[in-house]
């Protein structure tokens, strides 16, 4: 992505998650936006012009964090969302075995004491490989790698969903399913 793409990225995370308020959108339950409304806001912020625009950083975004509905009309982001608006229905998906969670040594402390919690957002998201854990943890600081015993957590119940771009995501993962990779 060049840097008008990444930009333009950025704002479509803020407006789809977190601050529709703030592009005078209003996200259905399950996240959607209208289309039309998002280009209007990315017009407005001198972000995009067209909803070819949008659609072409929909499309080569390398998490692959928005999609658009199959009529082309709604955007959303696929997972992320801290806005209470949204409530996404994903369905129950036996995860591997283990999944991976990258952070920055910096938050190792609390993490170690009270497990991973979504902060903000509505759920935790997990990696489904060390790599793509290792490569979220680097973002903020020394990364920081945990594994996560995600087969023994759905043996005690607990409930794991996969988003369409393959992040899963579960409501909390106590510190005894934890420990450093």
């Amino acid at each position: 992505m060049n840097r008008a793409e990444v930009r333009l990225s950025k704002f479509l995370a803020r407006i789809l998650r977190h601050a529709p308020e703030s592009a005078g959108l209003t996200l259905d339950r399950e996240g959607w936006a209208d289309l039309h409304g998002v280009v209007q806001a990315a017009q407005r912020a001198q972000l995009a012009q067209s909803a070819a625009e949008v659609g072409r950083v929909v499309e080569i975004n390398d998490k692959q964090r928005f999609a658009l509905s199959s009529d082309g009309l709604q955007i959303r982001a696929v997972q992320g969302h801290s806005t209470v608006d949204v409530n996404r229905s994903f369905e129950a998906v036996t995860p591997p075995e283990l999944l991976w969670h990258g952070t920055t040594e910096r938050n190792l402390p609390a993490i170690l004491a009270d497990g991973l919690k979504p902060g903000r957002r509505h759920h935790v998201h997990l990696s489904p490989d060390r790599a793509t854990a290792l490569k979220v943890g680097q973002r903020h600081g020394r990364p920081v790698l945990l594994e996560v015993a995600a087969g023994a957590m759905t043996a005690a119940a607990l409930v794991f969903h996969r988003a369409e771009n393959g992040v899963w995501l579960t409501r909390a993962v106590p510190p005894a399913f934890l420990r450093l990779a």
